[in-house]
């Protein structure tokens, strides 16, 4: 399963608050409540999404209908895929609903969840109807059972803030607890019924556990000396399940129970076998046994997988390797040695064939690398000999060893097939825990639950350095964007300013090469809609009037006006942006040219004109810039040089990042309705995907981020590390192309089971 790394960090989440805010005035006995609450919680709500797996599966098989089976197979999906957004969504209303302790309120709060009255009942919708039901009756038998306790809560915490508190209003109160959970599942894509079971699961994981959260929590108001003279009666002591043990069934050799199992796993495992039965004999061929041949036990049936597993070569061909048929033919020899022919009793081939048909399709998966294949697929025995062992690895979703075997897979999900495989720390843990458990596992499934946490405790460290690198890479691509959009801005505003028209050669480069930079800076840092990017305009725009050539009079004086504050801006401006100062002297030179060139012009249309502004941006202090100087006298017209260069602004400006090439036109422009576009729309982040790149390399990747102001599908590796870039019509061409490939990120387990009891019921209806 894949964990998620948007999950609220408690101390995270209290590191962060700003002194000023209302969570940094609440006392401190208040966030050890919030703190400590909140852990419980995501406990409870984590025991919860781990028994939903079990509950729904077994839901599906009592389906009376394809339908029916459909609807919970797809409530599963969806609440694994959402299970991390759902957990953290509750906690940030729990956090959010202290923050707010302190906070005065303005009228008078409506109930959270309000009662629906008789004449209101028509109006209400009947799905609308259950859930409220529900919801009442979940709040209601939380507080027949725990009024005392949480109204003792609610007391405490009106003696240590300003806003006053009911039960209803309290945030740890079960009202609250609901509606914060219902919202949070809001997203869940499930029809009423199968939002019921999920609510019975949060009354039962996290509403039942009340007694203990308002326990702790008073205690430890009481410690802060927070109101001690209200005594509460204890919690009541949480029933724990007996520990797991395994005994042979007296009236039948070969089935091990569960001391104390749940009647539903039976079921579970009863309905598999009911399907097995069903195709054994047509699809499923049974081996010939003799007239007078003797099921063996399971401990035998233990003792000859073990021998298997001791045996298992270093390198398995997954091709060839038929558990079943080596199987039989340690059967064989054994039948040989003694004289006696033995056979698989009934309960145990059914687990051997069910385990078979999972691992066929597991090593069938496209979505696993092949390198590791090979690997997973020699935990074949072991996963078997836990079958065996235990019937709710068929039906119980946070069974550690189906949990181990999800683990790995979510992990392999980006590993890449490479020549130096053995070298990969990914593919060394993976071949730890294989080798750990075909050298150790004998018959304790204690095992799994130890080298799934080492697992998990090493794939959380190198997920937490693929987060920070794909948070890096994020903000890269972000700040690439808005510097990409800010690019296209100043390009925009040049074009509308430039194209089309003849220009004196330097004014052009002085635009596109220096004060395209100061746009550039001013657009990233105040925005397009900011007066310093209109004055910035404003300065472009002068200094394209200022060297055109006029023929009114009065231009003369407006350009007397002008010339200072427009040299002082320009100067200002390219300062800002750092721009190279030898550069910025030969730019003044000869805009100085134009200026008096521009003068001259007007003298010799007015020769009672003898002087004019000379403000030579090359000759001038910058701390004199733009101050009226005395007037000079003009050149005569034969001394001054000859007229820059002029040009035409025929093509379009394109500014280039260094090292940018100039973007290229697609080959192929899709229509908006292209189911190639389409395909590309579903993604969403964090989707893996594996593109051909040619006839020999595949590249799986993760699409981290979808840039929105460049169009942009940034994918990175399962480093972190970017690794890819595709704009939207590129990557719909490669899907035209059939060169991408979504992943599944499912849990593979559960995708082999859905797998396997669809092709059963095919099989049998055939």
């Amino acid at each position: 399963m894949k964990t998620d790394a948007n999950v609220v960090h408690l101390n995270k989440a209290t590191a962060e608050q700003s002194p000023t805010s209302p969570v940094g005035r609440l006392p401190v006995a208040l966030i050890q409540v919030r703190d400590k609450a909140a852990q419980q919680l995501k406990q409870n709500l984590q025991s919860l999404f781990d028994n939903a797996d079990d509950t729904l599966f077994e839901m599906a098989d009592r389906a009376t209908s394809n339908a029916e089976q459909n609807a919970f197979f797809e409530a599963m999906r969806d609440l694994r895929l959402k299970r991390k957004n759902i957990e953290r969504g509750f906690l940030q209303k729990v956090f959010e609903s202290f923050a707010n302790l302190n906070q005065y309120e303005i009228g008078k709060p409506q109930p959270a969840l309000d009662a629906v009255s008789f004449d209101s009942l028509s109006l209400v919708q009947n799905d609308e109807l259950e859930e409220t039901v529900a919801l009442d009756a979940m709040v209601a038998k939380v507080m027949s059972r725990d009024a005392v306790a949480l109204g003792h809560l609610t007391t405490r915490l009106n003696a240590v803030i300003s806003k006053k508190l009911d039960d209803k209003s309290n945030p740890l109160g079960p009202t609250l607890l609901s509606e914060y959970f219902l919202d949070a599942c809001s997203s869940l894509g499930v029809e009423i019924k199968v939002k019921l079971i999920i609510l019975k699961l949060f009354e039962k994981y996290v509403l039942g556990s009340c007694d203990m959260l308002y326990a702790e929590a008073n205690q430890a108001l009481v410690s802060a000396g927070v109101l001690p003279e209200l005594k509460s009666a204890p919690p009541r002591r949480q029933q724990r399940p007996a520990a797991s043990a395994y005994v042979q069934s007296s009236g039948e050799e070969g089935i091990p129970l569960l001391e104390g199992a749940d009647q539903g796993v039976q079921e579970v495992f009863g309905a598999l076998q009911d399907l097995l039965s069903q195709v054994r004999g047509t699809a499923m061929p049974r081996r010939a046994q003799a007239a007078d041949a003797m099921p063996i036990t399971s401990s035998d049936l233990m003792r000859l997988l073990s021998h298997m597993q001791q045996r298992a070569p270093a390198q398995v061909n997954v091709e060839d390797f038929d558990l079943r048929d080596q199987l039989e033919r340690l059967l064989e020899r054994a039948s040989a040695k003694s004289g006696k022919a033995r056979v698989v009793g009934e309960v145990d081939e059914d687990v051997i064939n069910l385990v078979s048909m999972l691992f066929e399709f597991i090593l069938d998966d496209r979505t696993l690398p092949d390198s590791l294949k090979a690997l997973i697929g020699r935990l074949q025995i072991p996963m078997l000999k836990v079958a065996v062992l235990d019937k709710t690895f068929f039906s119980r979703g946070s069974h550690p060893a189906r949990r181990l075997l999800n683990e790995i897979a979510s992990a392999a999900l980006g590993w890449v097939d490479q020549d130096d495989a053995q070298r990969d720390s990914l593919y060394q843990k993976i071949e730890q825990v294989v080798q750990r458990l075909l050298n150790d596992f004998v018959d304790d499934p204690a095992i799994f639950s130890e080298l799934l946490a080492e697992f998990m405790a090493f794939t959380g460290d190198e997920r937490r350095r693929s987060e920070l690198l794909e948070q890096r890479t994020r903000d890269a691509e972000e700040g690439s964007a808005k510097a990409e959009l800010a690019r296209r801005q100043v390009e925009h505003a040049l074009n509308e300013r430039l194209l089309g028209k003849t220009l004196p050669e330097v004014v052009v480069r002085l635009l596109q090469e220096a004060w395209s930079k100061v746009l550039m800076l001013t657009c990233l840092k105040h925005g397009v809609e900011s007066d310093e990017w209109q004055a910035a305009l404003q300065t472009m725009d002068d200094l394209v009037w200022s060297v055109a050539p006029h023929e009114d009079p009065e231009a003369r004086l407006r350009l007397l006006e002008l010339v200072p504050g427009l040299l002082k801006a320009l100067r200002e401006g390219m300062a800002s942006a750092a721009f190279d100062p030898f550069s910025t002297s030969e730019f003044f030179s000869q805009l100085e040219v134009l200026h008096v060139q521009a003068f001259q012009r007007f003298k010799r249309a007015a020769p009672e004109a003898e002087t004019v502004v000379a403000e030579d941006a090359a000759h001038t202090d910058p701390s004199e810039a733009g101050i009226e100087l005395p007037l000079l006298e003009l050149p005569a017209a034969e001394e001054i040089e000859d007229a820059p260069a002029m040009v035409e602004v025929v093509e379009e400006i394109i500014l280039l990042a260094p090292g940018q090439t100039r973007p290229q036109e697609p080959d192929v422009v899709l229509p908006d309705d292209d189911e190639a576009l389409l395909q590309v729309d579903s993604l969403r982040v964090g989707s893996w995907v594996e593109i051909q790149e040619d006839e020999e390399h595949k590249l799986r990747c993760k699409l981290a981020a979808i840039i929105k102001p460049t169009g942009k599908y940034v994918f990175v590796n399962r480093t972190g590390m970017k690794v890819l870039e595709k704009t939207r019509n590129a990557l719909a061409v490669e899907f035209r192309r059939n060169a991408v490939r979504l992943l599944d990120d499912a849990l593979l387990f559960d995708r082999a089971l859905e797998s396997v009891i669809g092709n059963l019921r095919k099989l049998k209806h055939s």
